[in-house]
């Protein structure tokens, strides 16, 4: 397994050889993971929603329909090309190239996905993602969903993302689902006091000085 974030060049490569790589609109095993995903949120509407890795926008689709204003991120325009596409008719949804976490967005959110993701980033930025994530989305809720089979091309599995936010005191799991090959936790984020935003911060700069 890389020890490194994979890049830009790495996922505008696969793009550039399928037009869905992963077959996110044609793969029954997708579809019931996103319908897991959403039946998971109990038909809850959030003001102002972010959807990591967004990819070619199959999930944006349906995400998009429990958001006032969703803000959807990719680290590849070929994907984000294909994901404006996609959802054109979707006036509520906004598209950015983003390298996340280093290039987080700005603001609250209330809702925050974070789905086949988490296991393409090194160590040391899981932990500045999730420092990110805890400030961006206090008081509200995190969904993780992963691929739970290691990869060799992933820096780490599945369960190692979802540990990851689990063991830290300002999240707290409230849903869960576990099937043979994917893993959904809805999450509360906890609404961090003045010394866990400043223990928050020092983390990420810690964090940031480890990866330099």
């Amino acid at each position: 397994m890389p020890q490194e974030s994979l890049d830009a060049t790495y996922f505008d490569t696969i793009y550039t050889q399928a037009e869905d790589p992963w077959n996110f609109g044609t793969s029954d095993y997708e579809a019931q993971k996103y319908a897991a995903t959403i039946a998971l949120l109990d038909e809850n509407r959030y003001a102002r929603g972010l959807e990591v890795g967004c990819s070619i926008g199959v999930f944006t689709r349906m995400l998009a329909s429990h958001c006032d204003d969703l803000l959807a991120v990719d680290i590849s325009a070929l994907a984000l090309d294909r994901a404006r596409r996609r959802c054109a008719d979707r006036t509520n949804v906004r598209f950015e190239l983003r390298n996340v976490p280093h290039e987080f967005p700005a603001g609250h959110f209330d809702l925050i996905v974070l789905s086949e993701v988490g296991y393409y980033w090194s160590d040391a930025d899981l932990l500045v993602a999730r420092e990110r994530i805890a400030r961006a989305g206090r008081g509200g809720t995190l969904v993780l969903v992963h691929y739970l089979p290691k990869v060799d091309d992933y820096v780490r599995d599945g369960d190692a993302v979802h540990d990851a936010f689990l063991s830290d005191a300002r999240f707290e799991a409230r849903h869960a689902r576990r099937e043979e090959r994917y893993r959904i936790d809805v999450v509360a984020i906890r609404a961090s006091s003045g010394s866990e935003a400043h223990a928050s911060t020092s983390s990420e700069a810690h964090a940031s000085t480890s990866s330099a």
